[in-house]
């Protein structure tokens, strides 16, 4: 195959997966707590043998992260909760300790704080957080500090990655970090409202737009340079 046509599908490959995240993007634009994503596009140059010129190809190396603040929307619940600032709420899964901005959480039947998917909210010590159900209604302090009748019960655990570049998506809200974490600093708290997702639903459909007609003219090359080719195979028939 020629190397014009090599460069070009790696572009298109590149480009049908920005568009696949731009999706997942639109689809989350109402996910509580979900963090827009991007591509990073890079180069790839490979030497060819003998004298031939070498061979550059796009290549889709990774997703981004934006970890810019989300709206806030007031819920009334008390065990709804937004950070303002940096900052996640790490929850324990079967995969291992994560983080999440989605903090809409529930009291368990033993008493625990969790997730609506049943993961236990860990406090600033990697514990669990225990909240009795006869203490009445819980306060939090801006700090994460969990009280009630004016007696702490526990504290949040307010959390960032250590290295914000190995931070990657799991499943909807939730981000693992292999690198492991290190407590937010001046991350506030803030009770009875849950921070919505980070999606500019303008921009993404913008983006998308301009991923399209990239990839649409990248098409159109690719079936210009078959044209040609098969012209010069008929030609030397």
């Amino acid at each position: 195959m020629d190397n014009t046509i090599y460069a070009a599908l790696s572009r298109q490959s590149g480009l049908m997966r920005e568009m696949q995240v731009v999706a997942n993007n639109m689809a989350n634009i109402n996910t509580t707590g979900f963090r827009r994503e991007g591509v990073v596009f890079s180069e790839y140059v490979d030497s060819l043998e003998g004298d031939e010129a070498s061979l550059s190809l796009a290549f889709a190396s990774g997703r981004t992260i934006d970890f810019d603040d989300g709206p806030i929307a007031a819920t009334g619940s008390p065990l709804d909760f937004a950070i303002q600032g940096k900052g996640f709420f790490m929850i324990e899964t079967p995969e291992g300790n994560q983080l999440t901005r989605a903090g809409s959480f529930l009291r368990s039947a033993a008493g625990e704080l969790v997730t609506p998917e049943g993961f236990r909210v860990l406090d600033n010590g990697g514990s669990p957080i225990f909240l009795p159900a006869d203490q009445g209604a819980i306060a939090v302090a801006e700090d994460g500090t969990l009280s009630a009748k004016g007696q702490p019960l526990a504290q949040l655990g307010l959390y960032e990655p250590q290295n914000a570049t190995s931070i990657s998506l799991q499943a909807g809200t939730r981000f693992a970090v292999p690198e492991g974490t290190v407590p937010a600093e001046n991350a506030k708290v803030m009770q009875g409202v849950v921070e919505q997702s980070n999606v500019d639903p303008v921009a993404e459909v913008a983006r998308m737009v301009e991923v399209q007609r990239a990839y649409e003219l990248g098409q159109k090359f690719l079936d210009r340079e078959d044209e040609r080719i098969r012209s010069v195979i008929s030609t030397l028939k």
